[in-house]
């Protein structure tokens, strides 16, 4: 089972959702309050589930509609993905996978263990 830690940062609070063996499988932004950023570890969880795939590593792909995860190269060419809200915006994203493959079980990672993960704070 995975798990939502909130950490303050120098900037404002960040999450990570970590999966059950401790590993960060996505990231969030940098909130200006611990409000803000509870509001976006329920916006994963609430929009990671039932969020579509849009592989934008594959020729010709299909736009799919929010919520959904987009899978890219960065300019490392790295695979990564970020998981966008009904409204568009960015509420997760991944490290760099140096295989696709790794970065798709990211997703489905996300999917399986965002809803319902417990959110604690980190120590």
């Amino acid at each position: 089972m995975g798990k939502f830690v909130i950490r303050k940062t120098n900037t404002g609070f960040k999450f990570d959702l970590k999966a059950g063996n401790g590993e960060v499988i996505a990231t969030s932004e940098v909130y200006t309050t611990e409000d803000a950023c509870r509001k976006g570890v329920a916006s994963v969880q609430r929009n990671a589930p039932v969020a579509a795939v849009e592989d934008q590593t594959a020729e010709g792909f299909a736009a799919e509609k929010h919520p959904k995860f987009e899978v890219y190269t960065d300019k490392a060419g790295e695979f990564r993905f970020r998981l966008k809200a009904t409204n568009g915006q960015i509420i997760a994203v991944s490290e760099g996978y140096k295989a696709k493959a790794g970065c798709m079980n990211g997703v489905e990672s996300v999917k399986k263990n965002a809803h319902g993960a417990p959110v604690v704070e980190a120590e």
